[in-house]
């Protein structure tokens, strides 16, 4: 089946097949959150990105080679309400943005901080920090050595525009600037965008809407 990133909550899981790595895409909660399931072909060792919601949905996704770890991509409370579950089933290692942990009620183990390395068995994961939907947000970029990037945006990057900053507009300029030098400055336009909720994207589909989104500060 070929991969299209559209899930619904209590619908099936959509499977992205890469060379070195598996992406399970899964949506669950009442805000329809994703999740998303790496796992190394190389190793078996598996990452979530984002215990949101529904940890017996999150559990049967894991099933039973455990996850080494799971990142959360910011401190925003439908991004963790499944963690302390899934941490306790699974022993993981919690990871989160420096400046968010505290926000974050499951102590997190690695504090992680711009251009840190996350590996999943042989893969790498490099963060990005991006400042304004909160103040320590992360992406993670899999710069796949057999074809284009991958970029698990949180709620910082969507199809059509950049996460909320709630109307403020030093908020909205400090993301939309880290978002432009760290993601779009940075990677090329076949890289594929994974967000914290709804459709993939890709980083062509959404650049030529940058000037608009400047334009109406949102």
């Amino acid at each position: 089946m070929t991969y299209s990133g559209e899930v619904t909550v209590g619908g099936p899981a959509d499977v992205h097949e890469l060379k070195d790595l598996m992406i399970t895409k899964i949506a669950v909660g009442p805000m329809d959150n994703n999740a998303y399931l790496l796992r190394c072909r190389a190793t078996d060792e598996q990452l979530l990105i984002d215990a949101a919601n529904d940890a017996h949905t999150l559990l049967g996704m894991i099933g039973d080679d455990g996850i080494a770890s799971v990142v959360t991509t910011h401190r925003h409370g439908d991004h963790w309400q499944a963690l302390a579950e899934v941490v306790a089933a699974t022993g993981a290692r919690t990871y989160a943005g420096r400046e968010d942990a505290e926000g974050i009620p499951v102590p997190t183990e690695v504090p992680v901080d711009d251009g840190d390395t996350i590996r999943v068995g042989q893969v790498e994961l490099t963060a990005r920090h991006l400042v304004g939907h909160t103040p320590g947000s992360i992406a993670l970029v899999y710069d796949d050595p057999h074809g284009h990037p991958h970029v698990f945006t949180g709620d910082c990057l969507f199809p059509g525009g950049v996460g909320n900053t709630h109307k403020d507009p030093k908020a909205f300029a400090r993301l939309i600037h880290d978002v432009e030098t760290k993601i779009f400055d940075a990677l090329p336009d076949e890289t594929w965008v994974y967000p914290g909720h709804g459709n993939d994207t890709t980083l062509g589909a959404e650049r030529p809407h940058l000037p608009e989104w400047h334009a109406r500060g949102w």
